[in-house]
């Protein structure tokens, strides 16, 4: 009988230990998960947010269609500006003006080579854009852009969202992630995922995790 009591006992405190063990290992796990994950998806989120600005700055708006957008990243050009001599060479400034030149030049220059310096994105890279890490390339951002009035002025606006249950395990973290929204909604009153931009007014394209 006694034998029989220690060995329940033994289980409970197994038990128990475990129970414990998972309340800390959980929470610290989920933590990990969320950071690295965010991560991914700031970088493409700034990816998009650099290829949108390199888009207004040509057509003086952003788009809400990612292939219009991959297609400008892929095939359009930049008009770009370079002095044509150093200014503080006085000689050839005075040879420019002689000449009724300015010391200025443009150049075009393909989009892909000059967004994402220093980096190098590839094709693939670029094609998939559209796509929320870890949703195996099934699950896009949510992409809006629009004019808004400011004043007497129409400003163009744009918005990038990947809300956090596209992206996080849902089946391990299903209770972590119900109370990382809870609590990003109603006690920050913030959006549930990460951002950049504003439909409802610019603000330079800003994004929440800055």
């Amino acid at each position: 009988m006694k034998k029989g009591i220690q060995f329940i006992l033994g289980l409970a405190i197994i038990g128990l230990v475990y129970v414990v063990a998972n309340l800390i290992y959980t929470p610290l796990s989920f933590e990990q998960q969320l950071e690295e994950r965010n991560a991914e998806v700031i970088v493409k989120l700034k990816d998009i947010r650099a290829a949108q600005r390199a888009y207004k700055s040509k057509y003086q708006q952003f788009t809400g269609d990612f292939d219009s957008l991959i297609n400008f990243i892929l095939n359009d050009s930049l008009t770009m500006e370079r002095k044509l001599v150093d200014e503080d060479d006085s000689v050839a400034m005075a040879q420019l003006k002689k000449q009724g030149k300015k010391n200025v030049e443009t150049y075009n220059i393909a989009v892909v080579d000059t967004i994402f310096n220093p980096r190098k994105l590839t094709k693939e890279d670029i094609q998939n854009l559209r796509y929320i890490p870890h949703t195996d390339n099934k699950v896009e951002f949510i992409l809006e852009a629009a004019h808004v009035n400011a004043g007497n002025v129409k400003v163009p606006v744009v918005e990038c969202r990947a809300p956090y249950k596209m992206y996080l395990d849902t089946v391990e973290y299903r209770q972590n992630i119900i109370n990382l929204i809870d609590d990003r909604v109603n006690n920050f009153n913030a959006y549930a995922g990460l951002k950049f931009g504003s439909m409802e007014g610019s603000n330079n394209e800003a994004g929440n995790w800055e």
